[in-house]
Parts: C-alpha cells; sequence; structure tokens
C-alpha cells in the first residue's frame, strides 16, 4: 500500500506534456446552399462522370486551407471521388497553375460519401493562399447527385466536362454555366484574433448587377477594403446572399431564420453578422393584389420581429448584428411599389436606425437613394431595374461600412 501511494504521489507530480493548441480555422469564402431552381440545375447525364471545376475568390489568406462539400438538400448520400484545389490564373478561365495543384483528402482518403442533409468537411490543405487569391476547385463526381445542392447566383462561371480531369491544368471545350454547385465554403488557418464577418441577405448582397467574373458585389468590395488597412486584416468576408431571399417565407432557398444556423453562427470563426433583408418580403406582398392597412401594419410587425429574433440568436453566441436599412425601390417593374409599400420600408427603417435594437448600422438607404427621389435608387447607382445597384452603387455600399464596427 505504501509503495502504491507513493509511485501515485510520483505520478501527481510529473508534469504533463504540453497539449497544443488546436488550429484556429476562419471561414475565408462561402455561398449559401439551397436546391436550384430547373432552369438553374444541370441535367443528370451533364453530372455522370463528370469533373466540376469552380472558380471562387478568398477574403483573408492563410498557409493551410480546408474545403467543405454540401449535400445540404440531396435526399441520397453523395459520391465525390477526387477532389482537386490549385490556383486559377484568372477569375474567368478554367486554366490552373499546375504546380500549385493539391489533392484534397477527406480522413486521409480521396473519396468521400457525404449523406443526405450533410456537409462534409476535407483534411487540411498544404496551400499558401494570399488574401484575396483566385482558387479552382475541381469536383469528380461519378454519378448525378440524386437532387442537387448549390447556389444559383454565383456570378462566377463554372466548367464542366465529362472523365476525371480534376487535376488538369486546363479544360478544353468545357460546357460553361454560371452557378456553383455541392461547394459550400472554404476555410483558412489563421491567427487566434482571425474572424469573420458574415454578410446575410438576399440578391443585393448576392450581386444581381455585378460583373460575372468582376467580384464586385458589395461583401468583396467591403473584403478588399478590410485586407487594405492594417487593423482589420484579420477578417474574412463571408457572402451568404440568396436572390430572391425573404425574412418570413421561402422563396429562392430557405428564408433567413430558417438557414440562420447554418449560413451564420455555423460558419468558422464567425464574429459578426451585417443583415441585408427585407425588401422581398415588401415587394412579394403586394405584388399581386393590394392589401389592407391592418395587413401592412402587421407585416411591419413581422419583420421587427424577425430581425429581433436573429439579434437574440446571435447575441446567445457571441455574434455581433449590424443592422443594414433596407434601399430604395421605386420604380421596379416587378413589385411595382406604390405609397404604402414606401411607408413600410420607412418605417422599418427607422427602427433599425432606431439605438438599442442593433449593434450598429449601416445607413444604405442613405447612400444608395436619389436626393430628388428618396423613394428611388440614384440613376448612376442602379443597374437598370430600379432594384438592384450597379457595380457603382456596391462600390458605394461597401465603402458606407464603418470598419470599427468590424473590429
Amino acid at each position: 500500500m505504501i509503495r502504491t501511494a507513493c509511485v501515485a504521489a510520483l505520478l501527481a507530480l510529473t508534469p504533463l506534456p504540453a497539449i497544443a493548441a488546436p488550429p484556429h480555422w476562419v471561414g475565408s469564402w462561402a455561398a449559401s446552399q439551397q436546391v436550384p431552381e430547373p432552369q438553374n440545375a444541370l441535367a443528370p447525364a451533364d453530372l455522370h462522370d463528370a469533373t466540376l471545376r469552380q472558380v471562387i475568390r478568398l477574403s483573408a489568406g492563410g498557409n493551410r486551407i480546408r474545403l467543405r462539400l454540401s449535400n445540404a438538400f440531396g435526399t441520397q448520400p453523395l459520391v465525390i471521388d477526387n477532389v482537386h484545389v490549385a490556383h486559377a490564373l484568372s477569375p474567368a478561365g478554367a486554366r490552373i497553375d499546375p504546380a500549385s495543384d493539391r489533392p484534397v483528402t477527406f480522413n486521409g482518403l480521396a473519396s468521400v460519401t457525404i449523406p443526405a442533409g450533410a456537409s462534409y468537411l476535407s483534411d487540411p490543405v498544404a496551400m499558401a493562399a494570399a488574401p484575396l487569391a483566385v482558387l479552382a476547385v475541381s469536383l469528380h463526381l461519378p454519378e448525378a447527385p440524386d437532387r442537387q445542392t448549390g447556389h444559383p447566383g454565383s456570378r462566377s462561371t463554372s466548367y464542366l466536362v465529362h472523365g476525371d480531369q480534376s487535376a488538369a491544368a486546363d479544360l478544353a471545350n468545357a460546357q460553361k454555366v454560371e452557378h456553383w454547385y455541392q461547394l459550400a465554403g472554404i476555410e483558412v488557418e489563421a491567427p487566434a484574433a482571425a474572424g469573420a464577418v458574415v454578410t446575410l441577405g438576399d440578391s443585393i448582397t448576392d450581386g444581381h448587377g455585378a460583373t460575372t467574373n468582376g467580384n464586385d458585389r458589395w461583401p468583396d468590395r467591403l473584403a478588399e477594403r478590410l485586407q487594405a488597412t492594417p487593423a482589420t486584416r484579420s477578417l474574412s468576408v463571408l457572402n451568404q446572399g440568396i436572390g430572391g431571399n425573404r425574412l418570413l417565407l421561402d422563396g429562392l432557398g430557405p428564408n433567413a431564420l430558417a438557414r440562420f444556423d447554418r449560413d451564420v453562427l455555423a460558419q468558422p470563426g464567425v464574429r459578426t453578422v451585417v443583415l441585408l433583408e427585407g425588401v422581398n418580403d415588401l415587394g412579394t406582398f403586394t405584388r399581386d393584389a393590394p392589401a389592407s392597412p391592418e395587413g401592412h401594419a402587421a407585416l411591419v410587425a413581422q419583420l421587427i420581429g424577425a430581425y429581433r429574433q436573429i439579434v437574440e440568436r446571435a447575441h446567445a453566441q457571441g455574434v455581433k448584428v449590424i443592422g443594414a436599412t433596407i434601399l430604395p425601390y421605386g420604380g421596379n417593374g416587378y413589385y411595382h411599389p406604390d405609397a404604402a409599400n414606401e411607408a413600410d420600408r420607412q418605417a422599418i427603417n427607422r427602427w433599425i436606425r432606431e439605438p438599442g435594437h442593433f449593434d450598429g448600422v449601416v445607413d444604405f438607404d442613405r447612400v444608395t437613394r436619389d436626393p430628388a427621389h428618396p423613394d428611388h435608387l440614384r440613376p448612376d447607382f442602379d443597374s437598370g431595374d430600379h432594384l438592384h445597384p450597379s457595380p457603382k452603387g456596391y462600390k458605394a455600399m461597401a465603402d458606407a461600412v464603418p470598419l470599427a464596427l468590424l473590429r
């Protein structure tokens, strides 16, 4: 008994080996997932024994990366049997730098089977990726997904060929589509102080009206500002916009409350979310028929309630919420807003601006409205449909974000 006690005492005094801190992963690029609409889905034959090369631009950089593949809306397991990542030679082409090409593994294997409704992280890939680097991710699918998961509003060209050409330096005669599929995010290993800013929104955040392959959506421009400013270079930007998205009802993609956990709270390193949602709720409410004053008042109350829900859920996870005012959309031919719709927008924007509701406010309405017609976009900021900004308008939006709110 004495010997046992002495051994136990010695073991208690023996210092334990130091445990290395786990890597700090931060999202550098992301795309909200949904079921592609019929016109945005690929034919099953296109994805049989197919290589899909998708070009993306990171925000923050790092020396190791990992990929997040998605089968979020699939109804059967999805097999992807070869994945490569490389530096793209251009945002607007399928050519890669062959010296930078890296195979991607999953639990040490080249192939991964993603359960229905799930996403899957790759093993870390040793790849030096500078801030704002353009990467090409190539997936080989032996069989088409039973139901595709993707992001239709890529504003970026993807390239599709048959056969496993995931490591090819170029994809000759590739089919071109302006959508992303089965790719939800790219993370970088970063210092402990690094964090991510999620921009949660609809087509204005997704970038309708931006330049294809131009990376000039307002979250892109915000990422450029963050990287150009020494005090904010540790911050990345994750664009979680979906065209047609609403706060209260599903439309093109799940409603914002339904997707908030996956698209915001589950993002690695998230510190802040910038919320720009609501114009599609306002517009669809009376697009097909007018509504009573009581109906308008109820809609405003429901939208404010949804904002409160997002703030509460974010704060419970230590995430700041920056509220963004809804841009004017007077003159839009699809929603044809009237005075009652404008009154709703003004009521919601007043609430967003009031202190105590959000952790900060970005007044996109003030920045983008026409001083002569405040219910309309400035003509030089208008893409032409009186709803979505032009690239110049998107730059003005990004320039209006006080970087101190994000630090």
